[in-house]
């Protein structure tokens, strides 16, 4: 196994960072370097596929942990003598939780590799969701919805990064459009479960069946993750390839640019987990004209769509007089859309390809051939306007002598919209940020968590306020002032990525 000819791959964090000394010469023969058999990228396409798989598959199951406890609100309040407006909180919690974990899970992969945060944040999430499952109180009940958040925070950072690490820029753009879908169908998802308990088990029972069946699912993923989700980071696989030369060579000069890179652990530690609040400062700093600004979008579309949550039992329940189970079933038109849109994404990977050739080819030439990162939020304006478009249909049909369906009907194109928004500025933060994928993503998740755990806590006041159609046109407004980022982006995104610090240049 040669440890000379092969080359390091230069957007890699910790391997761009190395230098040589003079001394050292050109060529550092103790260097270890990236052989083709190493390289996560040259893993048997199936091998691949299935590793993103499992991982959408676990980040699925985070996510629809989080929404399930919109449908077991009435339950565990009837079992812990509390008000509906203290059980609300077991979604923002959780999602406080993700939001918190996000910052430091995500940096720490970098540190630690992917596997090794995988598993040990699968282990917990899967041991504190038993105090969930049978909760005496709602203290408890609170605290450990608070830390089982926490512990699934990696599916929405680390994943993202896995995903780049195991795809070039030429074909990450599908892989990456599995993933962005998993996290946004887990919370329509979660409705559907709970759903179905409360039809079918008796009423004071069914929020707890619920934490029992994701009990069962954290359980099949912990395992799916150890046996089918191999280490994908680079200067972690370089990490270890230089200590198995080690010991094969009794040899010590072998070294990784990771090791070469850290001074100490607790440093290493600390700069990664800074880096998140790093990007975020560096937005302040350019007075947003950084192309972190979709971070905006995206967590505006995160909120709403928990929002939903609380606004569909109003919607359904209030004006349709739906039963629990009929209006989990009305978050369907959400996931129809979704996958809806997910089934155009071979056509936008055609249609990425065209615009590269039309519009963007002297970029290209500077590129070596591949498009800038700006082409991918193409989608993203198409999803821009089909959100606004999707929530105003949805606020003019609210009314009672309006059939039921229509509503629904109308939140087909907000769950296209929001998954081509996610899936085009998630895509461009991976290949923009490349770098440092995890903590892009970590900062980027971060904020839409903040939003997605305030926004149910004022759901409810509004729409009293307000009422159905004046409520959900206003989320539509919102969204309309949002839709022209990815336009604005599109043209202006390259030369303010020149000015990041982060950035593929």
């Amino acid at each position: 196994m040669s440890t000379r000819t092969s080359t390091l791959d230069p957007t890699v964090e910790g391997v761009a960072e190395i230098k040589q000394s003079p001394s050292e010469g050109a060529i550092d023969s103790y260097l270890v370097t990236l052989d083709p058999e190493d390289d996560p990228r040259c893993m048997p396409t199936l091998r691949r596929w299935v590793a993103v798989l499992v991982i959408s598959s676990a980040s699925l199951c985070v996510t629809c942990a989080s929404s399930v406890a919109a449908f077991t609100e009435a339950g565990s309040a009837q079992a812990f003598h509390v008000s509906h407006e203290v059980t609300i909180l077991g979604i923002s919690v959780y999602v406080s939780g993700l939001g918190a974990g996000l910052l430091l899970v995500g940096p720490l992969s970098e540190v630690y590799g992917r596997n090794l945060i995988y598993r040990f944040s699968y282990i917990l999430f899967f041991i504190f969701t038993f105090p969930v499952a049978f909760a005496s109180n709602i203290g408890v009940f609170l605290f450990f919805r608070l830390i089982t958040g926490f512990c699934g925070a990696a599916f929405l950072s680390v994943a993202g990064g896995s995903v780049s690490d195991m795809f070039p820029n030429s074909t990450v753009a599908s892989p990456m459009a599995v993933y962005t879908m998993s996290p946004f169908i887990g919370p329509v998802l979660g409705p559907l479960i709970a759903g179905y308990g409360s039809r079918c088990l008796h009423q004071n029972a069914y929020w707890r069946w619920t934490y029992w069946f994701m009990l069962s699912w954290i359980l099949v993923e912990t395992v799916l993750l150890f046996l089918f989700v191999p280490e994908t980071y680079t200067p972690v696989i370089l990490k270890k390839k230089a200590a198995r030369l080690r010991g094969a060579t009794g040899d010590a000069s072998y070294y990784a640019p990771l090791e070469k890179v850290q001074g100490s652990l607790a440093r290493s530690i600390m700069i990664s987990c800074y880096r998140p609040f790093r990007m975020f400062r560096t937005v302040s700093t350019h007075r947003i004209l950084n192309s972190h600004i979709t971070e905006l979008l995206n967590a505006l579309l995160l909120g709403i769509l928990y929002l939903a949550f609380q606004a569909y039992p109003v919607i359904f329940g209030g004006v349709h007089h739906f039963s629990d189970q009929m209006t989990g079933l009305t978050f369907l038109g959400i996931g129809i859309g979704m996958f809806a849109a997910l089934s155009t994404q071979p056509l936008w990977n055609k249609q990425a390809f065209i615009s590269h050739m039309l519009l963007f080819a002297r970029e290209a030439t500077k590129y070596d051939g591949n498009p800038p990162p700006e082409v991918l939020l193409i989608m993203g304006q198409v999803g821009g306007i089909l959100v606004p478009i999707g929530l105003f249909w949805l606020a003019f049909t609210t009314y009672p002598q309006v059939h039921w369906i229509a509503p629904i009907i109308a939140s087909v194109p907000f769950g296209s919209g929001i998954y081509f928004v996610f899936t085009s500025t998630f895509t461009y933060l991976v290949t923009a940020y490349r770098p440092i994928a995890a903590s892009s993503m970590a900062s980027n998740s971060a904020l839409r968590s903040a939003f997605a755990a305030a926004f149910p806590l004022f759901a409810g006041a509004m729409y009293d306020r307000l009422g159905t159609v004046g409520a959900t046109a206003l989320l539509a407004g919102l969204t309309t002032i949002m839709a022209p980022l990815p336009f604005i982006f599109y043209h202006i995104g390259g030369r303010l990525r020149m000015k990041s610090k982060f950035a593929v240049h």
